[in-house]
């Protein structure tokens, strides 16, 4: 398979800062790959070198073949980009926006109207087209803002955080417009801090945290990293937090940089192998030390905890829509 993008030893400073330090990861052409992480971790940096917006300070990166720096023209003829936000003219109709993105890509006047009409159409749009975008709801203008990045036809599609801010039916709706772009054919890179995002539309996935990429691979492999099944617990006494995590660790069998613990709730994690059965050992266990427990449960490992797991903290995004199946048990541990 032909590679869509190719990324080798990126870097980015500014002064101090290190936006990104040494990247590398591959796009095959017609799939999916999403960059994982929470704010600042270097995805938009990241993804303005590739659509020649920035210049690395080091490293180098093609796109269709074409190096960013050397030939970025060429590069920007073939991608199509769509940012955080709606970069869309909220004084013409949406029919007047798709139309000028085409004629400033050179298109004729009535190539530039018939790819207007085509893409109202795709993206759910016609009945709107003459309206003026400011009466758009910010789903509109997220699918029109997707529509004008496709006016080019585009080899090679960035999307970054496409869907922050939406309400979960303009995100849903956006899932779908993105996964008949991939049954079509499109490459597409996705930018997300939405784990359910990566999940649902990414073949594959490369996690990003502090301008690294800290592991890759399909969704299915990043959740072995965890193990069969996660338990969480909250502890009602914080200051019980660390005797809680040496217990489940020797009882799990697990090592200490396995049980994470997050102070501000009282939150304490840890892979088990042994499922829902998990619940009862952790019960008696933690009921013999007289430990009070305030809300308990087990479930099956989700890109949270991978991410959770391999960075020590969770995206800021969280995950979005209802939450896995869980098995669970509420209420309190009474003290021996």
């Amino acid at each position: 398979m032909r590679r869509a993008v190719r990324a080798e030893g990126l870097t980015k400073e500014y002064g101090d800062v290190k936006a990104l330090r040494g990247i590398d990861f591959e796009v095959t052409e017609g799939t999916v790959v999403g960059l994982l992480g929470p704010n600042g971790a270097g995805k938009t940096t990241a993804i303005r070198i590739l659509t020649t917006l920035l210049a690395p300070t080091g490293g180098r990166a093609t796109v269709a073949g074409f190096d960013v720096l050397a030939d970025a023209q060429a590069v920007r003829t073939v991608i199509g980009l769509t940012g955080q936000y709606a970069a869309v003219d909220a004084d013409l109709t949406g029919r007047e926006n798709l139309v000028l993105v085409g004629r400033l890509g050179h298109l004729s006047a009535t190539q530039a109207r018939e790819r207007a009409d085509d893409l109202l159409e795709r993206f759910e749009l016609a009945d709107a087209a003459n309206r003026g975008v400011r009466t758009y709801s910010g789903g509109m203008r997220r699918r029109l803002d997707l529509a004008a990045s496709l006016v080019g036809k585009p080899v090679v599609l960035f999307l970054d955080e496409p869907t922050t801010g939406l309400d979960p039916r303009s995100r849903l709706a956006l899932w779908d417009v993105i996964e008949t772009l991939k049954a079509q054919g499109t490459t597409i890179v996705l930018t997300t801090q939405y784990l359910e995002e990566a999940d649902r539309l990414a073949d594959r996935i490369s996690v990003i945290d502090g301008g690294l990429i800290i592991a890759e691979g399909t969704s299915d492999e990043l959740k072995t990293k965890v193990g069969g099944a996660v338990l969480d617990l909250v502890v009602a006494d914080r200051s019980r937090m660390a005797e809680v995590a040496a217990i489940l660790a020797s009882l799990f069998d697990a090592s200490p940089s396995d049980v994470r613990t997050e102070a501000p709730t009282g939150s304490v994690t840890v892979p088990v192998p042994t499922g829902s059965a998990a619940i009862v050992e952790a019960v008696r266990a933690l009921d013999a030390a007289g430990v009070v427990i305030a809300d308990l449960a087990v479930h099956r490992p989700s890109l949270d905890d991978v991410f959770l797991a391999l960075t020590g903290h969770r995206t800021e995004g969280g995950d979005v829509g209802p939450p896995p199946t869980r098995r669970r048990w509420r209420g309190r541990s009474e003290a021996a």
